[in-house]
């Protein structure tokens, strides 16, 4: 399947690939080997990821002071 280059180099994607990917639009572009790939985005509002990320700790056990105290460990200096 071709897809062209406008004056504005816009691609405009065939719409047997545009079908492929219902509700994005917006792809992340990246040159991989001389060949433009593009990788589907789909944009969250920050609150929603945090509540999501909370959850999972919530889940897992993972505690504020756990939290804390892996960050003690990190920032002490290496001997």
């Amino acid at each position: 399947m071709l897809a062209k280059k406008t004056s504005k180099n816009q691609l405009t994607l065939p719409k047997e690939i545009a079908d492929k990917f219902p509700g994005i639009d917006l792809f992340d572009a990246e040159i991989e080997n001389n060949r433009i790939v593009l990788v589907p985005v789909k944009i969250t509002p920050i609150s929603a990821t945090l509540d999501s990320i909370r959850e999972k700790m919530s889940k897992l056990g993972i505690s504020e002071a756990d939290i804390s105290d892996a960050i003690s460990r990190a920032r002490k200096k290496k001997k």
